[in-house]
């Protein structure tokens, strides 16, 4: 078993979190697990072991569907959170089969390929508008003005959120998203805790909304698999829309901001993209790789395991190091180049097995409109100022990304 003690890994640390990378270089050379004692966590960060253990049912996001707290070696979470943890473990991105398969199965027929492929033109034509108006303005920040209204409205319009109920929609999303960072304080526990509060009372009233009068938006298919006794409750509900709206765009608004981060520092790329526009589906995926938008991911260690001669025990926790295993030389030619055309990139981003993102192929489709209306209608958008990154670890992202034109 390898230690840390003497290693760069420390997500606390601002230089850490502005660059985390060389401190991945030193993990996967130390070894395929690694104990941090900070967080009592095993991290693994090889590219085919996070691959192989994403799948491997030995291990979950939720234990309590065969173990309590007590069994399991944990203590329940304190009584002020529990607000939270009912949102939260209610949402199939936290639970296993069968509720994980019931209700993905539900969620699904509104992500099929058919469905998502219909939603292009109305993407398309909304981060032209959102480019627009940047280029009206003459610049601006590209986070506030094109990044996080577009995956907002979509997955918004698609949930059936009237416009005039959006606004409060990120910063909820955000003061959730906290208690996903290591070691949550007691102030982000208690914003959490808050946010999921009136997140749930705001839910609660669309629902009942449109169980009397309903459209033909996701909530109210939901609604009706519930009536029509597909076991979908009032929680589960409420909680599905919440993890819709949360993954809906925490991860594109951040690849977004990453991604033209990224172009900036490498202005040779950033000329090859402007110059073939075609480029941008493979650029969208090399930018989530290189600049992952989501670095960790935490499982639960339902069964004892071995990895490399080191047996991880029933009741441990696994920390799977997305944007360590993005850059691994043993999967990635020179994993740590910029290279917008590469053919051969298995990232793992969108995470992989039962867990994998439902909301990939939208992503996607957001990325690319976003990313094509830019180059289309803002062929001169340069930085205006060096941004500052957000002191958060295992979701990665920007304060916000000043351009001008």
């Amino acid at each position: 078993m390898a230690a840390v003690d003497d290693l760069s890994f420390d997500p606390w640390d601002p230089a850490f979190v502005s660059d985390p990378y060389p401190a991945y270089a030193e993990l996967r050379e130390r070894g395929r697990v690694i104990y941090f004692e900070p967080t009592r966590q095993w991290l693994v960060p090889r590219h085919a072991d996070v691959s192989a253990l994403l799948r491997d049912r030995r291990l979950g996001r939720t234990y309590q569907h065969r173990f309590t707290h007590e069994d399991f070696g944990r203590t329940a979470p304190p009584a002020e959170q529990e607000p939270f943890h009912t949102l939260n473990d209610h949402g199939m991105l936290d639970l296993e089969p069968p509720d994980h398969t019931r209700i993905r199965r539900l969620v699904s027929k509104a992500f099929t390929p058919r469905t998502v492929e219909g939603l292009k033109p109305y993407v398309r034509r909304l981060a032209a508008e959102l480019v627009d108006g940047l280029v009206r303005e003459g610049g601006g920040d590209l986070l506030r003005d094109v990044a996080e209204p577009l995956p907002v409205a979509v997955i918004a319009e698609m949930l059936g959120i009237p416009e005039a109920d959006r606004a409060p929609l990120r910063p909820w999303s955000a003061d959730i998203c906290g208690m996903y960072e290591l070691n949550p304080s007691q102030e982000t526990a208690a914003k959490a805790v808050r946010a999921s509060v009136e997140f749930s009372d705001y839910l609660r009233e669309l629902i009942a909304e449109r169980r009397k009068e309903p459209g033909e938006d996701l909530m109210s298919g939901l609604i009706a698999a519930h009536d029509e006794g597909d076991r979908l409750t009032e929680q589960e509900l409420i909680s599905t829309a919440v993890l819709l709206l949360n993954a809906g765009h925490e991860a594109t608004v951040n690849a977004t901001v990453n991604g033209w981060w990224t172009l900036f520092q490498h202005p040779e790329q950033l000329a090859a993209l402007r110059a073939d526009h075609s480029l941008a589906p493979s650029a969208v995926e090399e930018l989530m790789r290189y600049d992952t938008p989501l670095q960790l991911f935490e499982r639960w260690v339902l069964d004892d395991i071995e990895i490399d001669g080191t047996v991880v025990p029933r009741g441990a926790e696994i920390a799977m190091l997305f944007g360590s295993a993005n850059h691994d030389p043993a999967v990635f030619a020179e994993p740590d180049r910029l290279d917008l055309a590469r053919a051969d990139n298995p990232h793992i981003s969108f995470s992989a097995g039962i867990h994998y993102c439902i909301g990939a192929p939208l992503a996607r489709i957001e990325l690319a409109a976003s990313m094509t209306a830019l180059l289309e209608r803002a062929p001169t958008l340069a930085l205006a100022a060096e941004p500052r990154r957000k002191p958060n670890f295992v979701i990665r992202g920007l304060e916000g990304l000043s351009v001008t034109l």
